[in-house]
């Protein structure tokens, strides 16, 4: 694949080189380095600048999932000798700081764009053709070599009677008091984060999943530990229930399920993953294919089956995160801007789940591990934290190694536990480098730590033999 860009802007008949669709964190970063490179650029962005990392996702999240953990961390503290009275909380102050982060940041994220030379264009934008984009606030349409998508998903409700009454994430972050008790319907990490915070801040919360277990895809011994570890928590999981109908009740709601259970709570939170935003954009108009769920289809290069219609980030539905997005758009603007084709490399991403207890994975589960052809050994160890002993709080980590048995290569690193989307971040590394299990071994432990577990796991593990009498001793 060549010829994807010529250099620095020449006389043509259009009126940019680049125009982005979407201003969140893959937008943004492809349309400054883009600019940078000499390309005349131009962005919409219907709602605000960041996206929704910045504006109603990762960031607004993770300060909700630092305000949730501090009723544990004070409960803690009075097994270091800390003693407080008159303990109270207050969500208009957690929400109402959350919010001017997210204001500074989208301000920063705007200041970005203008530095870089960017035309921002607040409005919506759909396309014409391939090279013609209709802004919503102005009568002519505008022009451009190149279109890069980046609009990114929506909460997905489910269709059911009473769906009206479903909150998504989005309204998580807009409420002006906490209910008394919440029902999250699924388990996937975004309903296992808001069941975290929630149940963090008070709140009681029940969660509904269809499935028989919470984090589908998940190595299985994180997803049974962390079902687990919320169980003890006093957080509700209900596997292996569907949802019937929603009701309005009084001055909350009654969830009916399939299995004949009714149950009341103050708030239904639809937590069952997210759809593409493609639906009003022109793109089939223009040629574009579109995948099962109105995903754009996309090469390895982030080209569309159109010539010069590019997509990154979520609307692409490969590897939904953020971090995934900026990279891709990185990518995109080495091949087409900078003349260096440069295809994305989806393997070994490092994954965090801001439960409580958190979750760090990066490579390939036990199980996909299997299912691939790999004879594996597996390392793990389940441990209380140095802290907990003092603390007196009853919950494990847990540490897993999946290794090839043939190369030595580790192919899967996942944890459970304190500070496990950091501990994996770096583990990530020796994994996209191909370390080995031996290399792990070589390496000198930092103690007292939990990290030092992963460089001293000298055991592999076995599966308990079946007992005497069971249908697997048959």
């Amino acid at each position: 694949m060549c010829n994807f860009y010529s250099g620095p802007r020449q006389v043509s008949s259009y009126d940019y080189d680049l125009i982005v669709i979407g201003a969140g964190s893959g937008g943004v970063r492809a349309g400054r380095l883009a600019a940078e490179l000499g390309a005349k650029v131009a962005i919409a962005e219907e709602y605000r600048v960041g996206g929704t990392c910045v504006i109603r996702g990762c960031v607004p999240k993770k300060l909700l999932v630092y305000g949730s953990r501090y009723a544990s961390a004070f409960s803690d503290a009075r097994g270091f000798g800390w003693s407080y009275d008159d303990l109270r909380f207050d969500w208009p102050t957690l929400i109402g700081n959350v919010h001017r982060e997210v204001d500074r940041l989208n301000g920063v994220y705007t200041r970005t764009l203008e530095k870089a030379g960017v035309e921002l264009h607040l409005t919506h934008a759909a396309l014409e053709d391939k090279n013609t984009v209709k802004l919503a606030n102005r009568d002519k349409p505008i022009h451009a070599k190149t279109i890069l998508v980046a609009t990114g998903g929506h909460p997905m409700i489910p269709r059911l009677p009473g769906a009206e009454h479903f909150i998504s994430s989005n309204e998580c972050f807009q409420l002006e008091h906490l209910p008394e008790s919440i029902i999250i319907v699924g388990a996937g990490y975004i309903s296992m984060e808001f069941a975290s915070i929630f149940a963090g801040l008070g709140v009681h919360v029940t969660v509904l999943h269809r499935g028989d277990q919470v984090l589908r895809n998940f190595d299985v011994d994180l997803r049974d530990g962390l079902a687990e570890a919320m169980d003890k928590r006093g957080i509700d999981i209900r596997i292996n229930t569907e949802i019937a109908r929603v009701d309005k009740d009084g001055t909350g709601y009654r969830v009916h399920c399939k299995n004949g259970d009714s149950l009341h709570a103050g708030l239904v939170l639809a937590a069952t993953g997210r759809v593409p935003n493609t639906m009003t954009l022109g793109l089939q108009k223009a040629g574009v294919e579109l995948g099962w769920n109105g995903h754009v289809v996309v090469d390895e290069f982030s080209r569309s089956s159109v010539e010069n219609v590019y997509a990154v980030g979520d609307v692409t539905d490969r590897v939904n995160l953020t971090p995934v997005a900026i990279h891709e758009a990185t990518a995109f603007a080495e091949t087409v801007f900078n003349d260096i084709a440069t295809p994305v490399d989806h393997a070994m991403i490092a994954t965090a789940v801001f439960s409580d207890p958190e979750i760090g994975t990066v490579g390939l589960s036990e199980e996909v591990a299997r299912e691939m052809g790999h004879v594996v050994d597996i390392y793990k160890i389940s441990f209380r934290p140095l802290k907990y002993t003092v603390a007196g709080r009853d919950e494990k980590m847990l540490m897993k190694l999946v290794v090839d048995m043939e190369s030595d290569k580790v192919l899967g690193c996942h944890l459970l536990g304190p500070d496990a989307a950091e501990i994996v971040q770096m583990a990530a590394i020796a994994l996209k480098m191909g370390a080995t299990k031996a290399q792990f071994d070589a390496t000198m432990a930092l103690h007292p730590s939990a990290a030092e577990e992963l460089v001293t796991l000298r055991h592999k593990w076995e599966a308990p033999a079946p007992m005497a009498g069971s249908d697997a001793a048959a």
